[in-house]
């Protein structure tokens, strides 16, 4: 049974087949047998057996060196993916902006970070901008707050150990301990800040809605000379708003 949704039957082959398919992507589409038992822990009989049926349907392929690389068929699904998700979060994304003026994104969880799938931005000429498909850590950013902050200490911890605390700016948190204080006030008031941590000047506070792997973060963001810790604590009301209708 699904942890994060008791009441759905999950799919063991069907996991297994989309966490290889994740470990490709992250790994930029190409991976060795070695790699990828490494990143899904399955055997390699196991990972030999889904890539054969996932080549053979054209979702992937391999080549000279017997490396296994996103197939062709996975272009046109990511392409209508994308449009889809646009139609589905650009109405929710609008509304933040209405509401707050400032930009407003749509993250989810990848592995040990996070990836920015939508944006809406804002009006002003000073504005902020990141790139969808951008790929970012969680411990500086208000989505990677977000998301993760559903995780308990040591998966978190877990995740730090490989992946470091880089220090963007000054105000960047890099103690591990810090962060899981922070998670737990993510927890308690239900969303969570970025107070240029990333981004010297920039202020940014997010939201997120659904369950388990399905979950998103929303956020809105600005530049603190602007986006006020008062406008930022509006946004709050704003954001929950958005999603109120969302179903990830």
């Amino acid at each position: 049974m699904s942890a994060s949704n008791p009441g759905r039957t999950r799919v063991q082959s069907v996991d297994r087949a989309f966490a290889l398919l994740d470990s490709l992507a992250r790994r930029g589409g190409r991976a060795s047998l070695g790699e990828l038992c490494a990143d899904t822990g399955l055997a390699a009989a196991t990972v030999h057996r889904l890539c054969g049926t996932l080549a053979e349907s054209g979702h992937l392929r391999r080549d000279a060196r017997r490396d296994y690389l996103l197939g062709p068929r996975l272009q046109r699904i990511g392409e209508v993916a994308g449009r889809a998700t646009w139609s589905w979060a650009q109405p929710v994304l609008a509304a933040v902006v209405d509401g707050t003026g400032e930009t407003a994104n749509l993250a989810v969880r990848e592995g040990d970070g996070v990836v920015y799938l939508a944006q809406v931005p804002s009006p002003h000429s000073m504005r902020m901008f990141t790139e969808v498909g951008r790929r970012v850590h969680v411990h500086c950013t208000a989505v990677g707050k977000a998301l993760v902050a559903r995780d308990d200490d040591d998966e978190v911890r877990a995740m730090l150990e490989r992946t470091g605390m880089p220090g963007y700016t000054d105000a960047t948190i890099v103690d591990p301990d810090r962060l899981l204080d922070e998670l737990a006030r993510v927890r308690r008031v239900g969303f969570a800040t970025d107070e240029s941590e990333q981004e010297e000047g920039v202020r940014c506070v997010a939201i997120t809605v659904g369950v388990g792997d399905a979950a998103v973060a929303v956020s809105a963001s600005g530049p603190e000379a602007r986006f006020t810790e008062e406008r930022r604590d509006a946004a709050i009301g704003v954001l929950r708003a958005a999603v109120a209708d969302l179903h990830p």
